[in-house]
């Protein structure tokens, strides 16, 4: 019914001269309605980010959540191309780094690679790298790690570019 009256109405305005349009819609009704349309794209911005934050409470909660992130030691010479990820012998996760990632890692940045859940106890957790050493070519790299998965919610941050092996974990 409301949509046949906003027909009605947009017909009745297209019958008007076009000088009459701004007669019919004055300045202050323009800025009005652009203000009101400005406040309900602030509102739904805010609910989506809500919705976001309760799924992944829904979907992962705290008391079997586990997140993996992936740095690059600082100073470090290495830069990854890609990373591949299996826990218990299921692949989880695997990523391609862009040229900007791989700045934004060197730079300190943390890239979250995976959350999912896991039943508590021990896991085995494969790594696996390909990425250059300085100038040197491709370089595959693989490390298996166990993580303990404990109640509550688990991080392990896994730094490229330590030590003799390239990959570390750091178990939290």
């Amino acid at each position: 019914m409301d949509n046949i009256r906003v027909v009605i109405a947009l017909a009745v305005l297209m019958c008007l001269p076009p000088n009459s349009w701004s007669e019919a819609l004055s300045r202050e009704q323009i800025k009005g309605l652009d203000e009101q349309v400005q406040d309900i794209k602030k509102d739904v911005l805010a609910i989506s980010a809500e919705l976001s934050l309760l799924e992944e409470k829904l979907l992962y909660p705290s008391n079997t959540q586990v997140s993996l992130f992936v740095s690059v030691v600082k100073d470090s010479q290495y830069s990854p191309d890609a990373v591949q990820i299996k826990i218990d012998d299921k692949d989880v996760a695997h990523h391609i780094y862009s040229f900007k990632e791989v700045g934004a890692l060197h730079r300190g940045g943390v890239q979250r690679i995976y959350t999912g859940n896991l039943r508590g106890g021990k896991h085995k957790l494969d790594v696996s790298v390909i990425g250059k050493l300085g100038s040197n070519d491709n370089n595959k790299e693989k490390a298996t790690f166990t993580i303990n998965k404990d109640i509550g919610a688990k991080l392990v941050e896994i730094k490229l570019g330590s030590g003799d092996s390239l990959i570390e974990i750091k178990d939290q």
